[in-house]
C-alpha cells in the first residue's frame, strides 16, 4: 500500500477548502473495487481487509479520514450564475501519485454533509454511483479522458430522493478536482488574494513547465481550451452525451467530469437529450460541442486580471479548428480512412445522413464497417440498412476510397477493430445491473465491467453486451436526482 498519503490542496489553500470529517453510515460494505487501478497506484493493501480499509477512511487516525476537505467553487448552472456551490456531498481525502510520478485525488462521493450542502443530506445512492462507476470505466477504456472509479461502498442507510433508497459511497480518482467553478468564483467574489493563490497552485502542482514563463497565464487558458476541444471530439465521435455541462462540472484538465444522467447514443439522434430536466435541450447531444465554447468563456473571463481581451479572444479562437481537427481524426480512423479529403468527407456525411434517416444504431453502425470487403461477401451490412439499394451504392463508392489506400484489406480490419467498440455502456445494462445490485448481486456489473474494459475485443462470454436494446429502452432520458 502507499503508506503516505498527502493532501496538498488543503495544505497549500488555506481558507479555501473546509477540513469535514468522512461520516460512517449504516450497514457499510465494501461491494466493488477497481483492481487494476488500485494496483497503478499501489492500494492493493488498502483493500486486502474491508475493515482496514473503512477504518482507514471513517475512523479517527485513519489515513484517509483525518486531513479530508470540502471545496468551495461556484459555476454557471444552465446558463446562470451560480455562487453558492461547492462539495456538497464529497470530500478530498487525499492525493497519491501513481506508478507514472502523475499525482491523482482521491475523492469520496457520498460522505455526508458539509458547509457547502445546501440544507442536502450530502449523501449519493447506488443508482447514482454505480452509473459513475461504470461510466467513467467505459470512457476511460473507450480511450476518452475522464475521472475513474477507484471502489464502491453500499450501505443499508435509508436516504429520501423521488422514492426511498439506499445510500452508497464511492472514491473517484482524476488528476485534481479543479474545476472551472473554482477560477470562476474567486473571480467573481472579487477575492483576488485567493484566486492568486489558486492559480499559484495550479501552475506550481500541475503545470510546472509554464511556472517560469511570462506568458503562463495564457499558456495555461490555451491549455485548458485545446484540452477541453479534444474531450469533446471523443464525445461526439462515440456518441456520449454529459447531460448536465455546468461549469462547476468542466475540469480543468479536459476529462470527463461529475457524471449525471449521461447516454450513450442508441439510435442516431443528434438532438438526444439525455436529462429530463433539460427540457429547452441546453445539453444536447449536438449542443455539446457548443455548450463547451460557451462555458470556456467563462472560465477565460476570470482571467480578465491577467490577460488582455484581445488574447483571450485570440486563445478561444483555437477551440473550433482543434476540435475540428481531433473530431476528423477520430472519425477517419472509425471509417478506416488513412486520412480525411473531399470524398471520404463526403461519404462519412452521407453515412452519417442515412443513420439519422433510417435510426440506425450509433456504435454498431460503425462497428458493422470493419468487416466489409472487395469480395463481395456484404450481406450482413446491406441488411443493416433499411433502403439496401442506398447501402449498395453507398458501399461500392466506400470500398472504392479504401481500395485506393496503400493497405491491405486484412491490416484496415485490424486498425478499425481498435477503434469501434463492439461494447458501450447503454443505459439499459446499467439499469439491470442497479436492479441485481439493490438486490446485494453485483455479479452482472462485475461482468459488464469485464466487458468494458476491453470494449473492441469481440468475446462469446459477452455476447448479450454487444446488442441493440430493446426499442422500449432506447434513447431515455434520466433524472439528476442522486
Amino acid at each position: 500500500m502507499n503508506s503516505h498519503f498527502t493532501n496538498i490542496f488543503s495544505q497549500q489553500l488555506n481558507g479555501l477548502c473546509s477540513p469535514v470529517f468522512p461520516q460512517t453510515i449504516h450497514g457499510i460494505e465494501l461491494a466493488l473495487v477497481n483492481q487494476p487501478l488500485a494496483n497503478e497506484f499501489g492500494l492493493q493493501a488498502l483493500f486486502s481487509d474491508e475493515a482496514h480499509c473503512l477504518a482507514q477512511i471513517f475512523s479517527n487516525g485513519g489515513a484517509l479520514h483525518d486531513n479530508a476537505v470540502a471545496q468551495k467553487y461556484g459555476g454557471h448552472q444552465f446558463g446562470h450564475w451560480n455562487p453558492d456551490l461547492g462539495d456538497g456531498r464529497g470530500l478530498l481525502l487525499a492525493e497519491v501519485t501513481n506508478k507514472k510520478g502523475e499525482l491523482q485525488d482521491l475523492h469520496l462521493k457520498g460522505a455526508g454533509q458539509t458547509p457547502y450542502s445546501r440544507f442536502g443530506d450530502g449523501r449519493a445512492v447506488l443508482r447514482s454511483t454505480l452509473r459513475e462507476y461504470l461510466a467513467s470505466e467505459a470512457l476511460h477504456h473507450l480511450g476518452i479522458p475522464s475521472s475513474r472509479a477507484l471502489c464502491l461502498f453500499t450501505s443499508t442507510h435509508p436516504v429520501q430522493r423521488e422514492e426511498l433508497e439506499s445510500a452508497a459511497m464511492m472514491i473517484r480518482s482524476a488528476p485534481s478536482h479543479i474545476r472551472f467553478g473554482h477560477i470562476e468564483y474567486f473571480f467573481h467574489t472579487q477575492q483576488k488574494d485567493k484566486l492568486q493563490q489558486l492559480f499559484d497552485f495550479v501552475f506550481k502542482t500541475y503545470f510546472p513547465s509554464l511556472c517560469d514563463s511570462k506568458q503562463r497565464y495564457a499558456e495555461l487558458l490555451l491549455q485548458i481550451v485545446t484540452d477541453t476541444a479534444k474531450l469533446i471530439a471523443c464525445w461526439q465521435a462515440y456518441g456520449f452525451c454529459h447531460g448536465v455541462m455546468n461549469t462547476d462540472n468542466m475540469s480543468i484538465h479536459g476529462i470527463t467530469f461529475d457524471y449525471g444522467p449521461y447516454g450513450f447514443l442508441d439510435n442516431f439522434q443528434p438532438d438526444f437529450v439525455c436529462n429530463h430536466s433539460d427540457s429547452a435541450g441546453r445539453y444536447a447531444f449536438d449542443q455539446q460541442p457548443g455548450v463547451a465554447l460557451w462555458n470556456l468563456n467563462a472560465l477565460a473571463y476570470a482571467f480578465s486580471d491577467h490577460l488582455e481581451e484581445a488574447q483571450i479572444a485570440e486563445i478561444l479562437s483555437q477551440y473550433e479548428p482543434t476540435l475540428l481537427q481531433e473530431y476528423s481524426r477520430l472519425m477517419a480512423s472509425r471509417f478506416g480512412f488513412l486520412a480525411m479529403g473531399q470524398h471520404q468527407n463526403a461519404l462519412l456525411n452521407e453515412y452519417m445522413q442515412q443513420m439519422e434517416t433510417e435510426q440506425r444504431d450509433f456504435n454498431l453502425s460503425f462497428r458493422i464497417l470493419n468487416s466489409v470487403t472487395g469480395s463481395g461477401a456484404n450481406q450482413p451490412f446491406l441488411n443493416h440498412f433499411i433502403d439496401q439499394q442506398w447501402a449498395a451504392n453507398w458501399l461500392s463508392r466506400y470500398l472504392e476510397q479504401v481500395n485506393r489506400q496503400d493497405e491491405v484489406e486484412q491490416d484496415r480490419h485490424a486498425r478499425m477493430n481498435k477503434v469501434n467498440p463492439i461494447y458501450v455502456l447503454r443505459n439499459y445494462l446499467a439499469q439491470r445491473a442497479i436492479e441485481q445490485a439493490e438486490q446485494g448481486d453485483f455479479s452482472f456489473s462485475e461482468k459488464l465491467l469485464e466487458a468494458l474494459r476491453t470494449p473492441f475485443d469481440e468475446k462469446l462470454e459477452y455476447q448479450e453486451f454487444s446488442k441493440a436494446p430493446p426499442a422500449s429502452a432506447q434513447c431515455v432520458a434520466l433524472s439528476c436526482s442522486s
